[in-house]
């Protein structure tokens, strides 16, 4: 164990004891993104950060097969935060953990150790990736029925000024429990849709954004449940409105530089930042399943409302897949790109992995950014999306085996069920008149 592991472990026990703290949740991932949590005594923490806690890893979503269902939950003492919703004593707290199998090794189908993995890749370049996500979600008036068209809690619209007993205040509560948390946030507003919000998470290294974002869901759906509303990252509730997504921009730095920025290359782009938009753009269509991983995505991809629909590049221009900010003079470091096509209900270290992962083979292989002619679009629904996704090298090494073929199975299996539905539209439109 390293000095500064064995200091951040001293250091949570000792808050522990300090603060009262009597429930301690470990909170990991399953492969479709839902976080799981266990609760420990502080007592227990100890033993649990040396040798981990075990569970029944068959009964998690891509964890294991039932013949190899033992694996281990390891927090991660780097995460620890107190819930600051948990006033009353005792208090809470929670770590992440990264899951192991009984002989210690990581396990393959942890998503955390998927981006890991893509991330020591990137050390290994000379890289650390950073990132930074605008949230986007739906708040509604009460909880889903199933049957009934959901009411959102107001008719606002872009950086409207809605009425501050619902949006203000639900973005303040929120965005003070995520910072102290330890989640830092740069803005919110609310966003072009009715009960449409968005709330932007500051820049940070891949993994700890990831982290970030599980936080970030957990924390709005709470306070949208002690405000009386309902929260939802569903990509596209609305036909007539447009989507949630997470527009996240990505940067590579070596050392202190920023290793997208040159003076004088167009758009101060440097030839790794040139080719790392090649590597997304050539990928994109392979990676969509996971960025875009539910049948609703794809209401989104092909609804308009500035998302985008084909795999294409640009500088200002919100439609395409990618676009390159406007370069700031003296800012080098602020030097990015933002891929605009996954949804906020994704699960984000697999989102990760896979867009970090074709951009730095589009940088390994020096692929070349051309403007796109004719370019392809990107999967206009699920089924597509796998077909493209279960031919891709890529995404299999990326995800490993695995994850790979559980998403395939998942996402093949929620296709026949959407399939098989009989819809309102084929109810309202044909029994009248067949």
């Amino acid at each position: 164990m390293s000095d500064e592991i064995s200091r951040q472990e001293e250091f949570v026990l000792r808050t522990l004891e300090e603060r009262g703290i009597r429930f301690v949740r470990l909170w990991f991932t399953d492969v479709l993104g839902f976080l799981k949590s266990v609760a420990i005594a502080p007592a227990e923490l100890e033993n649990v950060f040396a040798e981990g806690i075990g569970f029944d890893g068959s009964a998690i979503e891509g964890f294991a097969r039932v013949t190899e269902s033992d694996m281990l939950a390891k927090p991660d003492p780097s995460t620890f935060a107190v819930l600051p919703w948990r006033t009353e004593a005792p208090g809470a707290a929670r770590m992440f953990c990264d899951i192991a199998s009984p002989n210690g090794q990581p396990s393959p189908a942890d998503p955390r150790n998927v981006l890991k993995r893509t991330l020591s890749k990137a050390g290994e370049m000379g890289f650390t990736c950073y990132t930074h996500p605008e949230m986007e979600f739906f708040l509604f008036a009460k909880p889903p029925v199933a049957g009934e068209i959901p009411v959102p809690v107001d008719s606002g619209g872009y950086f409207d000024q809605t009425p501050s007993i619902v949006g203000h205040d639900f973005r303040r509560q929120a965005i003070t429990l995520l910072e102290a948390m330890g989640v830092s946030v740069e803005f919110s507003h609310h966003e072009a849709a009715p009960g449409q919000q968005e709330i932007d998470l500051r820049y940070a290294d891949a993994l700890s954004t990831a982290d970030n974002i599980m936080t970030f869901r957990h924390v709005v759906k709470e306070v949208a449940l002690d405000q009386g509303f309902h929260a939802s990252f569903m990509p596209k509730p609305f036909t007539d409105h447009p989507g949630s997504g997470m527009h996240t921009h990505f940067s590579l730095f070596s050392g202190e530089e920023n290793a997208f920025y040159e003076e004088g290359a167009p758009h101060q782009l440097s030839a790794v930042g040139r080719s790392f938009i090649a590597g997304i753009l050539r990928h994109a269509r392979e990676f969509t399943a996971i960025t875009n991983q539910w049948v609703n995505s794809y209401k989104r991809l092909t609804g308009g409302g500035e998302a985008p629909a084909l795999v294409t590049w640009g500088h200002n221009d919100r439609s395409s897949l990618v676009r390159i900010p406007s370069y700031k003079p003296k800012k080098e470091n602020s030097t990015r790109i933002e891929v605009r096509s996954p949804d906020s209900a994704c699960n984000p270290y697999l989102a990760f992995a896979v867009i970090i992962a074709a951009g730095l083979k589009g940088v390994t292989d020096g692929y070349e950014l051309v403007e796109s002619a004719n370019p392809e679009k990107l999967p206009t629904n699920l089924d597509e999306a796998i077909t493209a996704m279960e031919s891709s090298t890529l995404v299999r090494e990326t995800l490993g085996e695995d994850v790979f073929e559980y998403v395939l199975r998942n996402k093949r299996a929620e296709w026949a069920d959407y399939r098989r539905q009989v819809s309102a539209f084929e109810l309202d439109r044909y029994l009248p008149v067949l």
